[in-house]
C-alpha cells in the first residue's frame, strides 16, 4: 500500500514512516506542511494519506482541512487523521466525506499498540472507518451546541463577525460578494433562532453564542 505521510514534527514523521516500512506499508512522500501535502497526493496517487491536523503555515487545522479538500476531490481516498486532539469545525466534515467509508480520526496519545494501529490503517484502506471513541464523544457533545447547526463557511463568517469585521470586509477576507455574506448571516441568525426583535441586536447576540462556545470560561 502506497502512503503519503504528512507530520511537521520531524522525528514523528521519521519514526511514522519507519514503522509502516517494517509493516509493509510504502510511503512514497513524507512530508511536514498542508501544501506539500496536497502536492505529494496529487503526484503519487496514494492508496492512503495519514496525516496530523496541526500543522504549517498556521499551526492551526490545516493538515485537516487538507484532508477534507483531498476527501472531497477524491471520495475513495483512504485517509486518516492522526492528532493530539479533536479538531470540531472539519472532523465531522472529514468524518462524513465519502459517505463515512475509508476515514479514520485516532488521538495520539491513545494509540498504545503498534500492531493495533496498522490494522487500524488496513481496515481505512480496505474502506472500514476507524473513530477513536473519544473523537466520537466529544462531537456528540458538540451536537448539543447551536454552534453545530451552522456549515462550516457559517462559522468562518460567524468568526469574523465577532471580530468586528463588516460584511463588506468579510467579503473581501472570504473572496465573496457582499450578498453572499448577508446571506450567510441571516441563515446563521436564524438556525441560532434568533428571531427579529425591536429591542435586541441580533448580531451581537449571535457573537455572543460564538464566544460562549470558543472560551466557555468567559461564561
Amino acid at each position: 500500500m502506497r502512503v503519503v505521510l504528512a507530520e511537521d514534527g520531524v522525528l514523528l514523521r521519521e519514526g511514522l514512516a519507519g514503522l509502516l516500512d517494517r509493516f509493509g506499508f510504502t510511503v512514497v512522500a513524507s512530508v511536514g506542511d498542508a501544501p506539500q501535502l496536497l502536492r505529494a497526493a496529487a503526484e503519487h496517487s496514494p492508496d492512503l494519506v495519514v496525516t496530523d491536523i496541526r500543522m504549517p503555515p498556521t499551526f492551526t487545522d490545516d493538515g485537516l482541512r487538507a484532508a477534507v479538500r483531498l476527501r472531497r476531490d477524491d471520495p475513495g481516498l483512504a485517509v486518516v487523521a492522526l492528532s493530539q486532539y479533536v479538531q470540531h469545525g472539519y472532523a465531522a466534515e472529514l468524518l462524513d466525506s465519502g459517505g463515512g467509508v475509508g476515514v479514520g480520526y485516532l488521538l495520539k496519545d491513545r494509540v498504545v499498540d503498534v500492531e493495533d494501529f496498522v490494522a487500524a490503517l488496513r481496515r481505512v484502506v480496505a474502506g472500514g472507518t476507524v473513530i477513536d471513541p473519544q473523537v466520537v464523544r466529544r462531537l456528540l457533545n458538540r451536537q448539543s451546541s447551536p454552534i453545530a447547526r451552522l456549515s462550516q463557511r457559517e462559522r468562518e463568517v460567524l468568526a469574523l463577525v465577532a471580530e468586528g469585521h463588516s460584511n463588506a470586509a468579510i467579503a473581501r477576507t472570504l473572496v465573496l460578494s457582499e450578498a453572499s455574506i448577508g446571506k450567510h448571516i441571516g441563515n446563521i441568525l436564524a438556525k441560532l433562532d434568533l428571531t427579529p426583535t425591536d429591542d435586541t441586536n441580533r448580531r451581537v447576540l449571535a457573537v455572543l453564542t460564538y464566544l460562549r462556545e470558543r472560551f466557555p470560561e468567559l461564561s
